[in-house]
């Protein structure tokens, strides 16, 4: 049994070179995002919950390029795993085609609706005049985050494909680098230092857009100087003529994924409105619990993005009794690590919100908050690990059921209806909004067990003709 659970050191090896970039890059994104938040938090409250509404819908637009990307990246590993070149230009094109448009209606979106979306999250109890003024701060950043959404979608395509052909210190080097421009300008712009005026929260939003270029810059000089690590690049952007029948594939594949990863984001960005109609503090409180949580979870959520690369590789060269027993492997690192972090981040809850500059209700309420988000940690660390294995066959319907089906008529409903039909205070209500998801731990377990995942889509030249 343990031989089914436990790999071999050269197996750990093989994981850790791939998954250590990843989480130290993702780990020190989500570090400084945490920074970020705390620092507009030691401005006020109100100013605080702007920016946490805001970047709640940026999440979606986010999550939206994840999904594109990453349903094109089910090809570039699979692709490179078959040493096919080509294939990984071809699917590199696609992403930066399709970025460009999704960048494009985001802006679109929020451009024409933001306010509204906005404003969905300012309904709870509370006074009317800091409601007004976080709507006034959230939509203040959101104008100067646009500018960052195109510079953000290209890095994402470099940064991915070079992560699926296993050169993951690329990407890691430059989100450290944009880390620490954006670290930096976040606090001489946020409250003035070095004779720089004192922006507050448009400040926070600025650095973050500079930073964005800055990663672009490192991650695209680095891949068109360095050819022979990233030998997709060499004639990538000669032409756009993409194969008709790759683009086909991609868009039966990857599509989907890209349409889960829009909808989960959304009925996360749904969740958080539910919890916000019991008052005004819980939006502070749950942006305070959900950023930390962030930071906390990206050990095993890196596991997850191994699986995704690792057992699609594996696929790709037909070694399906490995990606089988590879998979299995992987999923018991993931619940070990999220056991540990879970048990550090319910004693670290205790302490956490004591950095902030808020009431001392929010404080006590996440700190709860985050205590039943430690507790869940070993469910959403089964769920993310099921999701990315199920992912890297390609079984992208299987995949939107399990993932984003389930948040939208089993976990938004139950929130719905708590809500708006109960009286139930918000810490029992979010509880059992995180007890559901055992229902989708099962499903996983089955979709997974079943290994109807277990499937080599770049087979053959079929994909590369025109």
């Amino acid at each position: 049994m343990l031989n089914r659970l436990i790999g071999t050191k050269d197996f750990y090896k093989r994981v850790f070179k791939l998954m250590m970039p990843i989480m130290i890059q993702n780990g020190i994104t989500n570090f400084v995002n945490m920074l970020d938040n705390v620092m507009v938090g030691r401005i006020g409250t109100v100013e605080m919950t702007g920016v946490a509404v805001s970047n709640q819908l940026i999440f979606v637009f986010n999550l939206c390029l994840f999904g594109a990307i990453s349903g094109a990246g089910i090809f570039s590993s699979q692709f490179y795993g078959n040493r096919d070149n080509e294939g990984v230009r071809n699917t590199f094109r696609f992403k930066t085609a399709f970025c460009a448009f999704i960048c494009a209606v985001g802006i679109f979106v929020f451009t024409v609706f933001g306010k509204g979306l906005v404003s969905l999250y300012l309904q709870g109890d509370g006074d009317v005049e800091d409601a007004a003024a976080s709507l006034d701060f959230a939509l203040k950043y959101i104008r100067i985050m646009l500018i960052g959404f195109l510079p953000y979608a290209l890095s994402q395509c470099y940064s991915g494909t070079m992560r699926e052909i296993e050169r993951p210190l690329i990407p890691m080097v430059a989100g450290v680098s944009a880390v620490a421009v954006n670290f930096t300008l976040n606090y001489v712009l946020i409250f003035g230092h070095f004779g720089a005026p004192e922006m507050g929260v448009e400040g926070a939003a600025t650095a973050t857009v500079i930073s964005r270029f800055a990663e672009l810059l490192i991650v695209a000089a680095f891949v068109h100087l360095h050819t022979k690590e990233a030998p997709f690049i060499v004639g990538a952007y000669r032409s756009f003529a993409i194969p008709m029948k790759l683009v086909k594939q991609i868009i039966i594949k990857g599509m989907p994924l890209m349409i889960n990863e829009t909808l989960w984001s959304a009925g996360m960005a749904a969740l958080s409105q539910c919890y916000s109609v019991r008052s005004l503090d819980v939006v502070a409180a749950n942006n305070i619990a959900q950023t930390f949580y962030n930071v906390f979870s990206v050990s095993f959520m890196s596991v997850g993005v191994s699986i995704g690369i690792i057992v699609g590789q594996m696929l790709g060269a037909n070694e399906k009794e490995r990606a089988k027993e590879s998979s299995t492997k992987l999923i018991a690192l993931s619940l070990a690590i999220s056991v540990v972090i879970g048990a550090v981040f319910a004693v670290a809850a205790e302490f956490i919100p004591e950095i902030y500059n808020t009431t001392p209700q929010v404080k006590l309420l996440a700190t709860r908050l985050m205590q039943i988000i430690a507790l869940a940690m070993p469910i959403d660390a089964f769920a993310n690990a099921s999701y990315f294995t199920l992912r890297s066959g390609g079984k992208v319907f299987i995949t939107l059921l399990f993932d984003s089906v389930f948040v939208w008529c089993v976990s938004v409903p139950t929130a719905f209806i708590i809500s708006r039909f109960t009286a139930v205070p918000i810490l029992p209500m979010f509880a059992a909004v995180q007890a559901v998801n055992l229902i989708k731990c099962a499903l996983g377990f089955i979709f997974v067990k079943k290994g109807a995942w277990i499937k080599n889509i770049v087979a053959g030249e079929v994909l590369r003709e025109n």
